[in-house]
């Protein structure tokens, strides 16, 4: 009946506002959730801390009084509770807290010079710093080693709630909490060594970039060794946090000491296991981004360009993709494809060959695609294919004139075999059409005639309204780069854009593109647009 009673009122507490503004209602709602987070049933238990979460989420302004009095005690031991359902719940309330103060921070910080706060920050998280933190810090090497790595536990949401309450305090995070990943770094338990690799790598988004500094230029020769720890666990983390180090401002590593180190530990770490595979390719992402720009004549990463791009390759061959190892791989070279250095060019170059032949063999496969499943991961791969093929064509410019007949053959091909089963694969594929057409911009014009049905076809595909919307894109990139000799095509694109624009059918985010669609055609074909107007 308890249960029944406690998972009621949690359903009901977004409609019992009124019953919130009246301090005396109030405090009977409070006594009633407290109480029950004692209940000797474990469900009960739970369900009344899963109460104080959304109590703490719809009515924060409200909570300083039961805070002082009750809830930072209450939720404190509720955390190191055996049952991993109940700590679940409280850990789970200091997140909510963090997400309302975070919320609250943001608020302030766009708020108009002189307009009042609509609500006051009481900042909850920074004063109960010393209960919360070492209960956080303690739970985070409570690790199953057998659990499915998946699977929602107390040390992923202690390492979460971290992660929010460095978010939420800023730089009063950074001194607690070192001392705890120093004292654990080295510890023959793996259980401690995990511990402290996530502790720090949570503790990266929030502090001052200048506070940082120091801790990630000590810190970085130790996490580099532990990517080839014997403990999976702990080079997964230790890939997760290098990935947050140079997810930081590039300034924060000394790259004349650390890069060549770091990125050999990563490339190592292409090869290991997918999960961390997953992670090595997103530290990659993150240092290329910042590092690199195609306006530049060389960058940092020029030199192991090649050896990271040759290694992505290899293991994107097998046909498996646990923990999206695989498409992280291939997002990573579509990030370097689009940020490499002209020195990295003839590289790129190649690397759109090899592409283009994985993604032709792939069209070949089509056919024998017969379950749902099989035509879904193709319809993936060919995706992550032609992602990188985009960045390939953007990058090169008129470069990528050498392959653009092969790459508009596999095209028109991919596109007559797919015959509107797979949008996702379809929408990619116009994508990089885009691509091509801003990089050779009238050279295109003899690739029209081919590509001009599936064109039409897609804009009158108002199901598939993401897909439309791609086509009138299309349709903006053509005017834009043939000027004048786009006048041929425009009494079709006018017909087909108009009829879509009238259409009560096609979803209406599509339709402020239509209009868009019309500016670049009538700064095409400049006065010949006038025959349109009256339309």
């Amino acid at each position: 009946v308890r249960y029944a009673a406690i998972t009621a009122l949690l359903n009901s507490l977004e409609f019992v506002r009124q019953n919130f503004e009246n301090e005396g209602e109030r405090n009977v709602i409070m006594q009633t959730v407290c109480e029950a987070t004692q209940s000797p049933d474990s469900n009960v238990q739970a369900a009344a801390f899963e109460c104080l979460v959304r109590i703490m989420q719809l009515y924060y302004d409200k909570m300083r009084f039961y805070m002082e009095k009750a809830l930072y005690g209450l939720t404190v031991i509720g955390m190191k509770h055996e049952d991993e359902k109940i700590a679940l719940q409280a850990i789970e309330f200091w997140s909510t807290v963090c997400d309302e103060e975070i919320e609250l921070q943001i608020e302030e910080e766009t708020r108009e010079p002189g307009q009042p706060a609509e609500r006051d920050n009481y900042q909850f998280a920074k004063t109960t710093l010393p209960q919360v933190l070492p209960t956080l810090l303690f739970l985070l090497t409570k690790q199953d080693e057998d659990a499915d790595e998946d699977e929602w536990n107390v040390s992923m949401a202690a390492a979460t709630c971290l992660s929010l309450l460095a978010q939420t305090i800023g730089n009063d995070i950074v001194a607690p909490v070192i001392p705890f990943v120093e004292q654990n770094i080295r510890n023959p338990d793996w259980h401690h060594r995990e511990a402290a690799v996530m502790a720090f790598g949570s503790i990266l988004d929030g502090p001052d970039p200048n506070v940082l500094t120091p801790l990630v230029s000590q810190a970085l020769p130790v996490l580099i060794e532990m990517v080839k720890d014997q403990v999976v666990q702990v080079k997964d983390s230790a890939a997760w946090t290098l990935g947050r180090v140079c997810d930081l401002p590039i300034e924060c590593i000394q790259l004349d000491v650390h890069l060549h180190s770091m990125i050999s530990a990563l490339v190592a770490g292409l090869e290991d296991s997918p999960r961390i595979v997953a992670n090595c390719c997103w530290a990659v992402m993150n240092l290329t981004e910042q590092l690199g720009g195609t306006d530049l004549d060389t960058y940092a990463m020029s030199q192991y360009f090649e050896g990271i791009v040759t290694t992505l390759m290899r293991i994107t061959e097998a046909n498996v993709n646990e923990n999206n190892s695989r498409t992280s791989a291939y997002e990573a070279m579509a990030t370097l494809a689009s940020t490499g250095a002209r020195d990295t060019h003839a590289v790129i170059a190649k690397l759109g060959v090899a592409i283009l032949d994985r993604l032709d063999a792939t069209i070949a496969g089509i056919a024998q695609a017969v379950g749902i499943d099989d035509r879904l991961a193709l319809a993936e791969l060919q995706s992550n294919l032609l992602n990188v093929l985009t960045n390939v064509a953007r990058t090169l410019g008129r470069q990528i004139s050498e392959i653009s007949d092969r790459i508009m053959t596999s095209v028109l091909q991919l596109l007559n075999a797919n015959n509107g089963k797979q949008a996702a694969a379809a929408e990619d594929a116009f994508l990089l059409v885009g691509a091509l057409i801003t990089s050779l911009e009238s050279d295109f014009t003899r690739y029209l005639d081919s590509f001009s049905p599936f064109l039409y076809n897609a804009l009158q595909n108002h199901e598939e309204y993401q897909l439309c919307s791609i086509s009138i894109g299309l349709i903006g990139d053509i005017c834009r780069s043939l000027g004048q000799d786009a006048a041929q095509h425009c009494d079709q694109f006018m017909t087909i854009l108009l009829q879509n624009l009238e259409s009560n059918v096609l979803h209406r985010d599509v339709k402020p593109g239509i209009l868009s669609c019309f500016g670049d055609i009538a700064l095409a074909i400049g006065g010949r647009f006038e025959t349109y107007l009256e339309v």
